[in-house]
């Protein structure tokens, strides 16, 4: 499994459809990649972001990284939205799970 973290604030003045309707549609894209596994956004109160993906291996998250409209959508993000961002990446990582039995 290979995992990707992308922590970022966006800027105050942005278009906020044209956010939604962009991530949306990455989303979209992205499940339908191969390798995808999983994808979970979380947002502090501070408004900071944290988007967790899941992928099979490092060269599908990498393929997803590279495809021409993700890409597209990157620059326009560092353009149009985002204040900071930073991305982190691990491959199989060291994972403990707990689950309760069922009651």
């Amino acid at each position: 499994m290979f995992l990707v973290v992308f922590r970022n604030r966006k800027r105050t003045d942005i278009d906020g459809a044209a956010y939604g309707a962009d991530a949306q549609r990455m989303e979209d894209r992205a499940r339908a990649q191969p390798g995808f596994l999983s994808f979970k956004s979380y947002t502090a109160d501070d408004g900071e972001v944290i988007a967790l993906s899941e992928w099979r291996s490092a060269e599908a998250a990498r393929a997803w990284g590279s495809q021409p409209d993700h890409a597209r959508t990157q620059a326009r993000g560092r353009t149009d939205y985002y204040q900071d961002y930073t991305l982190f990446t691990c491959e199989n990582p060291r994972t403990h799970r707990f689950e309760r039995p069922g009651e």
